[in-house]
């Protein structure tokens, strides 16, 4: 099993373990384009591991803040409140980066760079760029990705 990430078509692809697509999924990727660097709100290329998975039996629309629950769940009001949050909500996979000096070590890091698939408000449009270096998902999709994926699973984000 393995997943593939399309930066141009805006698209997670879930492949099961014959390498046949089983589920592909939108997703919003950073709205500053590509790129490696810390500090460039940018999606990382590369061949990357899922390093962990959090959130696990936490109701949808949870709020996280530095991958812990905050014990708020998401709506409207909420938002309006914190205008200045970049939502985080659900479910959490934090990627890893596997290419010394390309996604891994130094300025490069995508773990160091916080870099997750993650959960966000069902409003957030899917299928163009919107985040800070993440890759969104509606929380339907990703409880539905979660559940099938384990720490360690590949994941490859691709710019074509």
């Amino acid at each position: 099993m393995h997943i593939k990430i399309s930066i141009a078509h805006q698209q997670l692809t879930l492949f099961d373990e014959q390498a046949q697509p089983a589920k592909k999924y939108l997703i919003s990727s950073a709205k500053k384009g590509i790129g490696q660097e810390y500090g460039s709100f940018c999606t990382p290329l590369g061949m990357h591991i899922i390093r962990a998975r959090i959130g696990e039996h936490q109701p949808v629309n949870t709020v996280f803040v530095r991958r812990r629950p905050t014990g708020e769940i998401y709506t409207p009001e909420l938002a309006a409140r914190f205008l200045e949050r970049d939502w985080i909500l659900t479910r959490i996979l934090w990627l890893s980066g596997c290419e010394r000096g390309f996604n891994r070590l130094g300025s490069v890091d995508t773990m160091r760079r916080y870099i997750y698939i993650h959960g966000s408000p069902d409003s957030v449009e899917m299928g163009k760029p919107g985040s800070i270096g993440c890759i969104r998902m509606h929380n339907r999709d990703l409880l539905d990705l979660f559940a099938r994926v384990p720490v360690r699973t590949k994941v490859e984000i691709q710019a074509e």
